[in-house]
């Protein structure tokens, strides 16, 4: 932090407080309410540099990414958005430039990687981009298998490269007045009930890996969490799905 500017003002006003009468002797006059206005100037840190990146996949996560990292926020600072893959011929979006991925995999521009794709390729793209010595953001899930996104925690640590999983669900402001309601509270029993559209699951993978967000949440909230039962319901000609997973405590509630 570095001072800019600092100016001192002398003016009567009932409402900031008397500063006589906590100095005494201090004035040689008695003074009225003085007030004292300092004002700072916050300096944001210069990068030293900028994070080369690269968006793969410029669907509504994509974009949404596309539109951050062209933000004027403090952290977009950091970073500097060097084009973006996709299997659509697009050429450019709002003139950042298409790229294809062996020139993402190659480019000494490049970085990091940010993986928003449809969830089946996420452990093909995620492989490709650590071994070619690049760090990688990914949109929940990493990969369709435990054993698979075990292999690519091993694969980062390998390569000496970040491979961090992004939940923006998290962030959301129902999930922190959540975490900050069972603050020192016992669990008796509770349920969570989460809506969305179908997805195929071809391309997004089983319902507990499409919407492992729905368990991350009582994960997150609770910690150790244990599988009970679980149930899946589908009726395709009304384009239903439901699943249930019923989870309990390391106290069995």
């Amino acid at each position: 932090m570095q001072r800019k500017n600092g100016c001192c003002g002398m003016g009567r006003s009932p409402s900031t407080g008397i500063l006589a009468a906590t100095l005494p002797g201090l004035f040689p006059v008695s003074p009225q309410v003085i007030s004292v206005h300092i004002t700072l100037s916050l300096l944001e840190p210069k990068p030293e540099r900028k994070f080369g990146v690269v968006v793969v996949g410029v669907g509504r996560a994509g974009s949404v990414r596309m539109r951050d990292l062209w933000s004027t926020h403090s952290s977009s600072a950091f970073l500097n958005l060097i084009g973006f893959v996709s299997r659509r011929e697009l050429k450019c979006i709002d003139e950042v430039q298409q790229i294809s991925l062996e020139d993402a995999l190659s480019s000494q521009e490049v970085d990091v990687a940010y993986i928003c794709s449809e969830n089946t390729s996420h452990e093909d793209y995620i492989r490709q981009f650590l071994n070619a010595g690049k760090h990688v953001l990914v949109e929940y899930p990493m990969a369709l298998s435990w054993t698979a996104a075990q292999d690519l925690w091993e694969l980062a640590e390998q390569k000496g490269k970040v491979l961090h999983e992004e939940h923006i669900e998290l962030l959301m402001e129902e999930f922190a007045f959540l975490k900050k309601e069972v603050v020192g509270k016992d669990l008796l029993k509770g349920s969570l009930l989460f809506t969305a559209g179908p997805l195929e699951e071809e391309r997004f993978g089983f319902p507990s890996f499409s919407g492992v967000s729905c368990l991350t949440w009582p994960l997150s909230l609770f910690r150790e969490l244990s599988l009970v039962s679980a149930t899946l319901e589908e009726r395709k000609e009304d384009q239903y799905l439901k699943m249930t997973v019923c989870l309990e405590t390391e106290n069995k509630r």
